[in-house]
């Protein structure tokens, strides 16, 4: 009887250290335009496309996704998107009971100690 030995490809340290390099750079860029004025909509936008960017780049190489068989790929991929989808459903009722919290008054501060002489 033979065996069947399956080889995979787990990338080499010239590729990992690429990958590393471009992970630090994309870090720099986020530094960078954090500290940059612009509208608060559009910064988040890139720093949001930059950190999905990152993520992917972590799950596909160091997480060896990349590497791995389709049906793998085919099976997680998709449940994350639906605990994504799962998420905005539930944000618009988290902003909404926001309003419904106790608001605790402000306590009028002491009364000043009059001095008499």
């Amino acid at each position: 009887m033979s065996a069947h030995v399956e080889e995979h490809f787990a990338g080499s340290n010239k590729l990992f250290t690429s990958i590393w390099v471009w992970l630090v750079l994309l870090t720099l860029i986020e530094i960078f335009l954090a500290y940059k004025p612009m509208p608060i909509h559009f910064m988040l936008t890139i720093l949001l496309g930059l950190s999905i960017i990152k993520a992917a780049l972590i799950v596909a190489y160091f997480m060896h996704l990349k590497f791995e068989r389709l049906s793998l790929i085919l099976t997680i991929v998709p449940m994350l998107v639906v605990c994504i989808c799962l998420l905005f459903v539930f944000f618009p009722d988290s902003f909404r009971s926001a309003g419904l919290r106790y608001q605790f008054k402000e306590t009028p501060p002491p009364p000043a100690a009059s001095e008499e002489h």
